[in-house]
């Protein structure tokens, strides 16, 4: 009898269970594509033309680039006080002067007319002066001797009437004679009073006269002193130490009052002057710094003067060297300043790119880690430097974004880097 038995067949072998688990996986993906359809638009895109930067958490300083050029710490312009024509240079263009330096002279034919007509003017006060009170002191010496004969009538008259006044008490003058000499003496007595109260107020009318007189005349030869300064003024002075830096006056020149006809220049120290764009005009103040680089050395200024005044969208701004000048500085050198316009913060910073102006900066392409991809995505940008935005929301520090410009990736919402 046989010991072989019938070995049945295993319907669930490892290969069958891993084709069907394969199967079911191909199922499902299928049947996910058909509900959830995948609509996302893929475009691919060479790696290497793409310029990728990282986001970071820094410190972030606005600022904003301005040209200035180089000048001198000061400027001091010369202007004619007088007009005149030009009689005499002393000293050319490009001279060093010092402060009270003779510069050039003005002739002014009508201010010197002007001068002798004035000069007249006061000889004749003074002389009118001299003559009142010649006759003021003339009068007064007539209204004293009529004084001293007016007191001896009165002397005169005050004994006769005292004399019959007496006699007419003993009955030994008659009434008439009396009263004679008593009018005598009270007509000189008011004679006497009207001498006095006569030399008082012509006395006071020559104080007057006098006094208006002096004044006139101090107001004239005051006038002549001013005319006599402009005279002066026909004789340009230096009025600091520097250089001539230009004249422009020429001998023969006719030159009007209040013309500019050259500039002195310190050059001892220089400062520089930037126009900026007026858009800043309210961030920039005084105190605020700037830096440039010169000679492989960075270097930092501080705004010292703001004016306010805009011209062609643009108004100027004075900046002074931070410590020790650079060495070789020079007039006219025009300086790339960076110029800060708040106090530095900490932010989440994206350089800036070329992408800004296609999606202006609300969404960028970020980059998968594995490197493959970079997907769209909606995020929210801040301040700005013409180095980095400050990114408000969206991103995250280490994330890698796409920076370089988007003009040929169309509607597309994954790039595959290839």
């Amino acid at each position: 009898m046989s010991m072989d038995r019938k070995i049945e067949k295993k319907r669930w072998t490892g290969k069958r269970i891993a084709a069907i688990a394969a199967g079911g996986v191909i199922g499902i993906v299928i049947l996910r594509q058909i509900v959830f359809p995948d609509h996302s638009r893929k475009l691919n895109v060479s790696a290497e033309r793409l310029t990728i930067a990282t986001v970071s958490l820094g410190e972030f300083q606005e600022f904003t680039p301005v040209y200035g050029t180089v000048l001198p710490i000061r400027t001091q312009y010369l202007s004619a006080l007088e007009g005149g024509q030009v009689e005499e240079v002393y000293i050319e263009s490009g001279a060093a002067v010092k402060q009270g330096d003779r510069i050039l002279k003005l002739e002014n034919t009508s201010l010197l007319i002007d001068i002798m007509w004035r000069e007249s003017e006061v000889y004749d006060a003074e002389n009118r002066l001299r003559t009142t009170r010649l006759s003021m002191e003339q009068n007064a010496l007539s209204l004293k001797r009529n004084r001293i004969d007016l007191e001896y009538q009165m002397d005169l008259t005050r004994r006769a009437f005292e004399r019959a006044k007496q006699l007419y008490e003993k009955d030994l003058l008659a009434a008439e004679e009396y009263e004679l000499a008593r009018d005598e003496y009270l007509y000189n007595q008011k004679k006497f009073s009207l001498n006095l109260e006569s030399m008082k107020t012509d006395s006071l009318f020559r104080k007057v006269q006098v006094g208006q007189l002096e004044n006139s005349l101090a107001r004239m030869r005051q006038n002549l002193g001013l005319v006599k300064q402009k005279q002066d003024n026909l004789t340009v002075k230096a009025p600091i130490d520097g250089h001539l830096t230009s004249l422009t006056a020429e001998i023969g020149e006719t030159v009007s009052r209040g013309q500019r006809i050259g500039q002195i220049d310190v050059m001892d120290a220089f400062k520089v002057r930037a126009e900026i764009d007026e858009y800043y005009l309210n961030r920039v103040e005084e105190g605020r710094y700037g830096t440039f680089e010169y000679n492989n050395k960075t270097h930092t200024l501080v705004i010292s003067k703001v004016y306010l005044e805009v011209r062609e969208n643009k108004f100027e701004v004075d900046l002074e060297f931070v410590g020790e000048q650079p060495s070789g500085i020079r007039r006219g050198l025009s300086l790339n300043i960076r110029l800060e316009l708040g106090n530095l913060t900490e932010a989440l910073l994206l350089p800036q790119g070329g992408f800004f102006q296609n999606t202006g900066g609300r969404w960028v392409y970020v980059v998968d880690p594995d490197g493959s991809t970079a997907v769209r995505r909606e995020i929210q940008l801040g301040r700005e430097n013409p180095e980095v935005f400050t990114v408000l929301g969206g991103l995250e520090a280490g994330e890698r974004v796409i920076i370089s410009p988007y003009d040929n990736f169309g509607e597309a919402d994954i790039l595959v880097l290839k």
